[in-house]
């Protein structure tokens, strides 16, 4: 669909349909309903000969800039629902695919929509904005957190900031927006209808170089198909099979796809029961439970609403429409959440043959695979039985995952109980589990031994001993989490045992004793799908002039571009005469010597041009950057799996990448094998020396305190995860060595520089290109310069472009991410709870090579004191040197951490004064003008304001108090609550790092082209760069345009990121505009009435220059490690943040209540832009601190390779509640229009969600009696938070002694 067809709209993000990019909407019309289905499907896993008869929608046919734009694509557009744009098409699909069946959806039907797409940017709210546009609602968030609706008044009002501060609720119109008229979509092709109706059917054979596609028409067919080619698998929405040929290697060479085939879509309602056909998707079986539901009386779906509610998480949206019933049930994943469910509901498989019908039930001897109860060669699934409940049997459904919806559940289950006639006596009792074992487990021995048994606390007691016993997890288990998923075993047996004493409570209250009031709470759904929120901002000034843009909040330039598809990425870039495709083979080792490498076989295969090693490369081959230079190929030590050891050129990116698997290489381990921070500091294995900083004494001090505490945290590291891989195209020009190179980069000018490098040219002869990044938050730098150069040594070598665009999974092997951090700190304070002295270290992982890792500690020691003021503070700092692939930047670039640290242990210190951490925080903040540790000056005002503003608008004295009521009512839900303050210091170190250039031109039409070093990657640089523009040239902004970003333009540009790309070019292009006005001051006061076509006519007549360069030579900044004193930043960003949360102390979900963020950002130059960037950075830290957990294996290799291991979060995630104000400009500074940078603070404040957690987590430690200290690390995961919830069942579960296994994963 993109190449040849260039369709390039529909994005590829990971190949396995779990992002969503790749979004389209597929149409199909049943001649015998006569009815015409559409439904939303990842193109990434679709196979083109599976879509006979279909009509695709992609982006381009939803609408364009050329025709006209849909109203969905105006709306997430116009309200600012777009940054980078990558993920944009596949939202937009999946919300046009739910309008085309539902033009006004409910709330729950949008975020049910949204589930399986992705976004890394946003933050989600302005999407979920976009999409309430199309609902009918009353204003209501239809939430009631603290049982209080959000239009009463009470804990959930947001107060107004006071009188005269003209703030603005709203960043967008609805009154403009275009109508949503059904009427005027396309319509289904009646050629296709034609076809389905009169077409005579026959089974349809597709062959291609090494395989074959049969589709047959007809249960005849299918069955003779299957007869011919027994081992060929039968694929429905190719779900299953496509996974495992893209990223397995499997290989299939006959594929029987079954098409329309009537039977295996049946739909019976019988006296016993449900028969649903096979081949019906999980979409079509959740809408076919739901009307069951509402038509039969509960008693007879106890089963079917289980099911019904798995599938509301199971997936997201587009697979469930393309996933079958029957191929979920025969692929038997050992995580499947039906199959439990189906077995314990004594489900039975409708089977056909060439012999004849069979019937076999759906049990554990079937879901082990055992030969008697499996399907036989030639046999095919039509159709599942699933009977109906009885009087007194109840059936549920339980599963925990990392993240709360479009996730591989942890551990699921399915569990059943009948009574008989009443009286509470077991007569049946079906249990199952899934993720505890390499197939679907059956606790059938424990049931069987408590039939007989009364349903009371005995029997609770007896069951999780049995059950424990019978479904045990060796330590090394795969997938690791044994003790919590030993845990939730049990967990979810309590569950159902209350909630099945609750029914019996109320259907004979004489003769079962009801629930304790304080247990009710945990049978009630956790998680909320209704969001809301609001954003404040201050109005420009009256006196304003209309025209001039500043302050106001304006759609990012390329929105509706990024909304139709239209917008232009790397790998969108027509194929090339003559192009090349580069693959990278990796290595496999974390620390080894290569004793050989044997290309011969992948060299013999059709297609493969050459393999590029570390020979050709000679004298070429490493590069400095920073401090160190690093090497590009390796092909004699290996320090770190994923470490690139060749690179094989092909014909295409099949050849290519089936090429590099065919590489063979022999290794020779090599010891130690250092992956951890614990390893590092054993083998004093670091980077150059520590870095320190000194305030106070620090050791003096400790003597007057009246306490000491000593602690550490252990932070994990993040994955950036733009949804754009790294992507290049490198195009040799033919004449004079020149090259042009396309990259998705965050830092042409290295990208000039490394190639040169390699290529042994000048810079001038190699000119790099970008037009924008689909997302790069600081993983666009230093690895990409390295994979740019060596494609550009192939496409120089060959004379022909070559173009590499990573994997997914590749991606995430060879670029590192976030340092993972250990802090250790030792704090003196008072009994009042002021800190009077802290002594800290940190150690980062920084991977095999330096990269960033030096300037990433230097950073967290700098900001280790976040907003507080301690009078003797002493910080030292480690790189430790490891055998993983090599962390580099990450927005925040240390400060995450090393804040998380610093408010880790004002927590502690709190706990131990017996006061609330808030107080604490409020005792200890810098007040008004003071002194950094470094000795760099602070006005503090705004830091208090914020702390006061947030506060007051989340209401928190008295939503403190409903939470500690709540907690007191309820034992295995806490809620919790937190607010933290944020000093978020802005600057690179060092002036010539904060240079930047820019070129405007006024051509004679009077309309100008503006040209600056900043990369556009979402944050809308672009935009603010033509409000500058335009203020400065006093014109429109319609006038003004912005192409890219080159070397060619503006050389010598530092890299994109550290918050300041807006900042440094802003002051660069404002320079060049006022250069050109003041050439033409003359001109103009000559005609002041005059346009800027008759000014710029004038000016060319009379030999005035058009063309003006601007230049901002970069903030006075600097920093001495000699002596610990500097003035390193330019200024500081200060906000504040207050979340609530909602635990389940039995599985360790969460719930995100609500959060309110107060920002000092100065004066806005675009508010709808800055909301954007707090709201997306802070729900990345939300993730950072919560869900997002890389997985390595004690060998070194990273588990956690794409969006089904690696869970960013989703728009489930997003708090109910979420309300972003600025506080009022209250000083000018130096900065562009008195603003302030905001890439990057927002993501500390997701620390906010860590410490709510921390609090319930807390309560509920408390009220079970546990009052010492309590540590948890961070990412605070449903495992962390379900283990720290000690009770009666963490008690009970068997503990493996350390060493005594070898684990499956391991923390670094």
């Amino acid at each position: 669909m993109r190449f040849p067809v260039q369709l390039t709209g529909t994005k590829y993000g990971c190949g396995g349909g779990g992002c969503g990019a790749c979004t389209v909407m597929i149409s199909r019309y049943n001649p015998i309903t006569k009815r015409i289905r559409h439904y939303p499907a990842n193109a990434c896993l679709l196979p083109i000969c599976s879509l006979h008869g279909a009509a695709v929608t992609t982006v381009e046919g939803v609408g364009s800039t050329k025709a006209r734009i849909h109203p969905v694509q105006e709306r997430v557009a116009k309200c600012h629902g777009t940054q980078c744009g990558f993920c944009t098409p596949g939202m937009v699909m999946s919300i046009y695919t739910l309008l085309r069946n539902h033009p006004e959806p409910t709330l729950d039907q949008l975020t049910d929509a949204l589930g399986g797409n992705l976004c890394r940017c946003t933050g989600y709210r302005p999407i979920i904005d976009a999409c309430k546009t199309f609902c009918k609602t009353s204003g209501c968030c239809q939430s009631k957190e603290n049982g209080v609706c959000c239009l009463d008044q009470g804990i959930n009002e947001l107060p107004e900031f006071e009188e005269g501060n003209k703030t603005s609720p709203k960043l967008f119109s609805e009154e403009e927006f275009l109508p949503l008229d059904p009427t005027q979509e396309l319509i289904f092709p009646p050629e296709l209808m034609i076809m389905a109706e009169k077409q005579p059917q026959r089974t349809r054979v597709f062959v291609g170089d090494r395989m074959t596609w049969i589709s047959p028409v007809t249960l005849k067919e299918l069955l003779e198909a299957k007869v011919k080619y027994p081992q060929a698998p039968i694929v429905m929405g190719n779900t299953s099979v496509g996974p495992e040929v893209r990223f397995k290697g499997t290989f299939h060479p006959v594929i029987i796809s079954p098409d329309c085939i009537e039977e295996l879509s049946v739909v019976n309602h019988a006296d016993d029961g449900l028969t649903l056909g096979a081949g019906l998707s999980l979409a079509q079986v959740k809408e076919i439970l739901a009307e069951v539901i509402q038509k039969l009386p509960e008693e007879k779906t106890q089963t079917y609403h289980a099911v019904w509610k798995h599938l509301g998480t199971l997936a997201g949206c587009q697979i469930r429409n393309m996933a079958s019933l029957g191929g979920h049930i025969v692929s038997r994943h050992l995580d499947s959440d039906l199959n439990p469910l189906l077995a314990v509901g004594n489900c039975t498989l409708n089977l056909l043959s060439k012999e004849g019908e069979r019937q076999i039930p759906l049990n554990e001897q079937f879901l082990t695979k055992c030969p008697s109860a499996d399907l036989k060669p030639g046999e095919i699934l039509v159709s599942v039985n699933i009977p109906y409940s009885r009087k007194w049997e109840f059936v549920s459904a339980f599963r925990q995952a990392q993240r709360q919806q479009n996730a591989l559940a942890i551990v699921n289950s399915g569990m059943r109980v009948f009574f008989g006639e009443g009286g509470g006596i077991i007569r049946e009792l079906s249990i199952a589990y899934g993720g505890v074992g390499p197939t679907t487990i059956c606790a059938k021995n424990s049931c069987q031994q408590l039939i007989g048994r009364p349903w009371n606390e005995e029997m609770l007691d007896a069951a999780c001993r049995l059950i424990l016993d019978e479904v045990s997890l060796p330590g090394w288990a795969p997938g690791g989490k044994v003790e919590f998923k030993r845990t939730l075993v049990i967990s979810f047996f309590f569950k159902f045992y209350l909630k099945v004493s609750q029914i019996l409570k109320t259907m004979d209250p004489v003769r079962y004793p009801g629930l304790a009031d304080k247990y009710e709470s945990a049978l009630e759904d956790l998680h909320s799908r209704n969001h809301w929120g609001t954003s404040k901002y201050q109005d420009v000034d009256p006196k304003q002039l209309p025209q001039d843009p500043i302050g106001r909040p304006i759609m990012h330039l390329s929105g509706i571009k990024h909304t139709t598809g239209e917008a232009i990425y790397c790998d969108d870039m027509p194929v090339l005469d003559g192009e090349l495709f580069l693959a990278f083979v990796t290595s496999s080792r974390a620390h080894a010597e290569i004793v050989s490498i044997d290309l011969s076989e992948a060299l013999s295969l059709p297609g493969v041009v050459d393999i590029v090693t570390e020979e050709d490369l000679r004298g070429v081959n490493s590069f400095c950057l920073l401090i160190e230079p690093e090497k590009l190929l390796e092909t004699q030590e290996v320090s770190c799996v994923g470490q690139l050891v060749c690179a094989v050129v092909a014909d295409s990116e099949v050849q290519a990448k089936r090429a590099a698997k065919r590489v063979k290489i022999v290794y020779q381990d090599l010891e130690p094998v250092i992956l951890t921070i614990e390893e590092a500091i054993r083998h004093h294995s670091f980077f150059q020396g520590e870095r320190k900083l000194e305030y106070g004494n620090v050791d003096e001090a400790f003597k007057v305190v009246d306490q000491i505490l000593e602690g550490e945290i252990h932070m994990g590291g993040q994955e950036h995860f733009y949804m754009e891989t790294q992507s290049m195209l490198a195009v040799p020009k033919g004449e004079d060595q020149e090259m042009d190179v396309y990259v998705s980069s965050q830092f042409p000018k290295y990208i000039q520089a490394i190639v040169a490098s390699t290529l042994k040219v000048p810079a001038n002869k190699i000119m790099c290109h970008v037009k924008r990044l689909g997302g790069a938050f600081g993983g666009k730098v230093t690895k990409t310069g390295i994979l740019a150069a060596i494609t550009a040594f192939a496409a120089n070598k060959h004379g022909r472009p070559v173009r590499c665009i990573l994997e997914r999974g590749e991606d995430m092997l060879i670029t590192g991410g976030r340092h993972p951090y250990l802090g250790k700190y030792k704090a003196g304070f008072m009994n009042d709870g002021r800190i009077l002295a802290l002594d800290v270290e940190h150690y980062c992982n920084g991977g095999a090579t330096l990269d960033e890792s030096l300037f990433v500690l230097e950073t967290g020691v700098l900001k280790v004191d976040n907003a507080y003021k301690f009078p003797n503070l002493r910080c030292q700092g480690w790189a430790c040197k490891t055998n993983l692939p090599s962390n580099t930047a990450l927005r925040g670039f240390g400060f995450p951490q090393s804040g998380l640290i610093t408010e880790n242990c004002i927590t502690e210190v709190a706990a131990k004064c017996g006061l609330s951490p808030e107080k604490v925080r409020m005792m200890n903040m810098y007040k008004e003008i003071d002194q950094t540790p470094y000795k760099q000056e602070i006005d503090a005002t705004n830091l208090i304001q914020c702390w006061k503003e947030c506060m007051a608008t989340s209401s928190y004295s008295l939503r403190k108090v409903a939470v500690e009521k709540f907690n007191s009512e309820n034992y295995w839900k806490k809620k919790g609550l937190a607010m933290v303050p944020l000093k978020f210091p802005v600057g690179f170190g060092s002036t010539a790092a904060c240079q930047a250039a820019a070129l405007v031109h006024i051509y004679l039409d009077g309309s100008v082209l503006v040209t600056h070093g900043g990369i556009e990657m979402g944050q809308g640089v672009h935009t603010k760069m033509i409000q500058v523009a335009s203020r400065e040239l006093r014109m429109p902004m319609s006038n003004v345009h912005l192409r890219g970003t080159s070397t060619e333009t503006v050389p010598n540009a530092n890299v994109s990121g550290a918050s300041l790309v807006a900042d440094l070019n802003g002051l660069a292009v404002k320079d060049a505009c006022q250069t050109l006005l003041k050439r033409l001051e003359p001109i103009i006061s000559k005609n002041p009435k005059g346009t800027w076509k008759d000014w710029a006519q004038a000016a060319f007549d009379e030999s005035i220059s058009l063309s003006a360069t601007g230049y901002f030579r970069g903030y006075e900044t600097h920093m001495n490690w000699e002596t610990g004193e500097g003035h390193p930043f330019a200024y500081f960003v200060f906000g504040a943040a207050c979340s609530e949360v909602e635990i389940d102390c039995l599985t360790g979900a969460h719930k995100n209540i609500r959060t309110d963020i107060v920002m000092d950002i100065g004066h806005s130059i675009n508010p709808a832009l800055d909301v954007g960037q707090i709201e997306g950075a802070f729900i990345q830290g939300m993730g950072l601190y919560t869900i997002e957990e890389l997985k390595y294996s004690p060998q070194g290799v990273l588990f956690t390779r794409g969006p089904d291991q690696y869970k960013i979060p989703a728009v489930s995630d997003v708090p109910t509640e979420l309300h972003v104000s600025f506080l009022p400009p209250s000083q000018n500074s130096n900065t562009l229009y008195s603003s302030k940078g905001l890439g990057e603070p927002g993501v500390f404040l997701g620390c906010s969600v860590f410490f709510a957690i921390h609090d319930a987590v807390r309560a509920a430690r408390q009220e079970r009696g546990l009052l010492g200290p309590l540590k948890l690390d961070s990412p605070l995961t449903p495992e962390k938070i379900r283990m720290a919830c000690e009770d009666k069942f963490t008690k009970m579960i068997p503990r493996d002694e350390p060493g005594s296994y070898v684990p499956w994963n391991i923390p670094v």
